[in-house]
């Protein structure tokens, strides 16, 4: 186990990524970053736009690490623009794709299968600003499914790795 900071949650209830980068984000509350979010099995954060969404039962919730984030493109970037909803410091997610994972904040472990990379998109360069799209390849974070119903806070918590991942093929 590990001792990482959750750094922001971000519970968003509309997709305000749609249609074309070029006409900017949708309308949306000015910040829906939260200090607690809870969490339910295969389900994900109550009240986000990919709660209990079919087609993203197994992507409902990203993790990031904030040591990934592009603060060459913008310093003050954060959850708000990446819309990733989990942003940790202290632990690569992204060299965990393929594991099983419990993030305790203090209410008890909560387990993630984390599924597969969360790919940055040309928004990216639109939310964060250009180059960010490029900066972010192999570092935008990771698809997961909770496994556990739970409560996550921002601030201290504890990470560990319950299943290692397995071996990436080699290019």
């Amino acid at each position: 186990m590990i001792d990482v900071e959750v750094v922001e949650l971000l519970v968003s209830p509309a997709h305000r990524l749609a249609g074309r980068p070029s006409e900017g984000p949708a309308p949306g509350p000015d910040d829906e970053r939260v200090t607690r979010a809870e969490v339910r099995a295969r389900l994900g954060l109550v009240g986000d736009r990919y709660f209990a969404q079919a087609a993203h039962r197994d992507a409902s919730v990203t993790m990031m690490s904030v040591e990934n984030l592009p603060t060459d493109v913008d310093p003050a970037v954060d959850l708000r623009q990446t819309r990733r909803n989990v942003l940790l410091r202290g632990v690569d997610v992204d060299a965990l794709v393929g594991a099983t994972v419990s993030l305790d904040c203090g209410e008890g472990p909560v387990r993630f299968s984390l599924n597969r990379p969360a790919r940055p998109c040309a928004w990216m360069n639109v939310t964060v600003g250009p180059g960010a799209q490029k900066a972010l390849r192999d570092k935008g974070g990771v698809r997961c499914t909770p496994l556990d119903d739970g409560v996550l806070r921002v601030g201290p918590a504890r990470f560990e790795v319950l299943s290692e991942p397995a071996p990436r093929p080699r290019a």
